[in-house]
């Protein structure tokens, strides 16, 4: 229970269904926390707390599972979300990826350790506030189960992408209560139900950053200043530091005669590779190479295998073929049509109309 909206209806969903719940509350590392960790002279400016655990969402929190006659109880992770997932975050941009701290959250924190913590207390499931749809397959000859993941009912929230590296034993003890529900009707079910948190807006914002990356980054990450180059190796300005940039941004890259659009980062020679709008086919890749691929049924299918590919988080999933797996355990997933800004660090997630396969982290 994050004191949200989504989390405080699942659980009143599970409670009118019949289950035995316990609210339990995360706490998270944040910069204010850990500000042991800081080193730059904007301590003061930019200490706070985690989006997701703030002293106003455990109120919240709280208030929710008092309503419900539910015990309500606070695990501390922050130790653990540090090192598995803020950790994880400064280290992909340290060495020039664009990460989903979320995906990890996911599977480290949320699915991992409390999962574990759960079934240790003789719970039977974690249930969350994620829009995704679990399905329980049974072979009536065998008498195994199988579960799959699917995508949300409300597409504009579906959040499938971020849960493909869960299992089958992690599946077999994980609820999605709002999956069925669109947003709008999950917002009106904590109003009938008269919780404090029907009208709390959402972020879709990082929690763990309160002003923005750059600023994050730069108490964690020393950064050399660079050139700017343009596709024909012109120099046309200077960057601030590579981590700075990710593939296809145009925000914030200054260059007069523009927009330019970050298409390359060269970490050999510490050069940023831009094209302006006139040149921006140049974002346009077929192909990518993934690793560490992940199967939520717990093997791979078949090769070659047609397929729907989501390269990013609200990206429209795209038909590709995966040919085969590579000697090096990676894949290549090819694209019917050309797709723009393939970013290596990102999450690439692969459907078969709306049932979540898998998916790995973008290579190259």
């Amino acid at each position: 229970m994050s004191g949200g909206v989504d989390s405080s209806v699942a659980a009143v969903l599970l409670k009118d269904q019949g289950y035995d719940l316990i609210g339990v509350f995360m706490k998270f590392w944040s910069p204010l926390r850990g500000s042991s960790l800081i080193t730059t002279d904007k301590e003061t400016d930019l200490r706070g707390y985690n989006r997701c655990c703030s002293p106003e969402a455990e109120v919240r929190a709280r208030k929710v599972a008092k309503i419900l006659d539910i015990p309500f109880y606070v695990f501390n992770f922050e130790k653990e979300f540090k090192k598995r997932v803020v950790d994880y975050f400064i280290k992909e941009y340290k060495e020039g990826r664009t990460p989903n701290p979320c995906v990890v959250c996911n599977k480290e924190i949320k699915f991992g350790f409390l999962l574990e913590k759960a079934l240790k207390l003789d719970a039977d499931f974690v249930a969350t506030g994620h829009y995704a749809l679990k399905r329980e397959i049974t072979n009536h000859k065998s008498q195994i189960t199988n579960y799959k993941l699917f995508k949300g009912k409300d597409n504009k929230k579906d959040q499938s992408y971020f849960l493909w590296q869960l299992n089958q034993k992690q599946l077999k003890h994980i609820l999605f209560p709002v999956g069925n529900y669109i947003k709008d009707k999950v917002r009106a079910l904590a109003k009938k139900f008269k919780l404090p948190v029907s009208n709390i807006p959402e972020s879709q914002e990082i929690c763990f950053i309160q002003d923005n990356i750059n600023d994050f980054l730069r108490r964690y990450i020393k950064t050399i200043p660079g050139r700017i180059l343009n596709i024909d190796g012109k120099e046309v300005g200077q960057h601030q530091g590579l981590p700075f940039y990710t593939i296809g941004q145009r925000k914030g890259i200054k260059l007069s005669g523009g927009p330019y659009y970050v298409i390359d980062k060269d970490f050999k020679k510490n050069n940023l590779i831009v094209a302006n709008f006139l040149d921006n086919k140049n974002l346009y890749k077929k192909s990518l190479i993934a690793k560490n691929v992940s199967w939520v049924a717990g093997k791979e299918p078949k090769f070659p295998i047609k397929i729907y590919t989501q390269i990013r988080y609200r990206h429209k999933p795209v038909l590709s073929t995966i040919a085969k797996k590579l000697k090096n355990g990676t894949i290549e997933v090819v694209f019917n049509q050309p797709q723009r800004a393939i970013t290596p660090g990102q999450s690439v997630v692969f459907y078969k109309n709306h049932e979540l396969l898998g998916g790995g982290v973008i290579l190259s």
